[in-house]
């Protein structure tokens, strides 16, 4: 099992990597947590939560190639979670030209850093099941050997990263792995359909809207708690394999609406509901089940959180910050 002194976490101020930063924290209190950030986000949540002796943040827009490279050569983390990226797949169909310069420039710019900074450090890939786009039911549960097929924007964009992050690791040696995440719960991040919903029924419990509106329901998804989603990155760090592309994700399958009629079961008020076609996405995944037998069998890792408490919990973060 590897041991860090140093993690970065790119995009740390954002849901995931705030998540992220927090329950490394949890696991080891004596490792320095070192992130970089564009926007505040949620940087005075990491302020509060983690000890600020171990904390250190630092504003870099990542498309600022040689302010990325004097910085990671100051710091050289040993082990790197490359997070950061705009990731709202509905934007993504409005204005594709943004989510390709952005999040195609700062993955490549990353690995051409470390290259020229002559890095030794672990890069974890933090990637999307997004890549594999609407696969066949014959051949799903979904595994490493299915091939990207992404349907939208974002998912195009996710899928560039995987295949620059391959071959830096082939041609230039750098230590990568590459982890692709189902859905999992997110309370922070409000353009998830789970965390919009939890949102809109806590702020209609606060009488804060009147009618929770919804795109397409008909979508089925395998789901994960964000505990054990950030486990298993971390888990990720401490046991992948150099070099492998890991599918991570939960047993739960359940759709759209179903999931919808779960959190409106955990409200305390009645909620009506509304279709809003602004909601619906030209094109949208119809089912996705994970195979993460590799994954399990190279770390050790299975979720813990039960998909009920998942629920719970999600509800009862989103009306706290509504």
């Amino acid at each position: 099992m590897r041991k860090f002194k140093k993690c970065l976490i790119t995009g740390v101020t954002g849901s995931c990597g705030s998540y992220l930063a927090e329950h490394i924290y949890k696991k080891n209190k004596k490792i320095q947590i070192h992130g970089i950030y564009r926007s505040k986000g949620y940087l005075e949540v990491l302020k509060k939560n983690i000890d600020q002796k171990q904390l250190f943040l630092k504003k870099i827009d990542l498309q600022k190639f040689d302010f990325l490279k004097k910085y990671l050569f100051k710091i050289k983390p040993d082990v790197i979670f490359h997070v950061a990226s705009n990731a709202d797949v509905r934007d993504s169909f409005e204005n594709p030209i943004k989510f390709v310069k952005n999040n195609n420039i700062i993955t490549t710019n990353l690995l051409e850093a470390i290259r020229q900074a002559k890095l030794q450090s672990l890069v974890i890939i933090c990637s999307s099941s997004e890549v594999y786009g609407n696969v066949p039911k014959n051949k799903q549960p979904i595994s490493e050997f299915e091939k990207m097929n992404p349907i939208n924007p974002y998912a195009a964009t996710k899928a560039f990263q995987d295949m620059i992050s391959s071959i830096y690791f082939k041609c230039f040696d750098l230590k990568i792995i590459i982890t692709r995440m189902f859905s999992y719960t997110n309370a922070r991040r409000t353009n998830l359909f789970q965390s919009a919903f939890a949102l809109q029924i806590a702020k209609i419990e606060k009488n804060k809207q009147k009618i929770l509106k919804h795109g397409y329901l008909g979508s089925k998804r395998t789901f994960v708690d964000i505990y054990d989603a950030m486990e298993a990155y971390w888990l990720t760090a401490l046991k992948g394999k150099i070099g492998e592309i890991y599918n991570i994700g939960g047993n739960k399958v359940i759709s759209v609406k179903k999931f919808l009629s779960i959190l409106i079961k955990n409200s305390t008020t009645k909620i009506k509901t509304r279709l809003d076609k602004k909601l619906i996405r030209p094109k949208d995944l119809i089912l996705q089940r994970v195979n993460c037998k590799k994954f399990i069998k190279h770390t050790g890792w299975k979720p813990k959180v039960t998909f009920q408490s998942s629920v719970a919990k999600l509800l009862e973060e989103c009306r706290k910050r509504a």
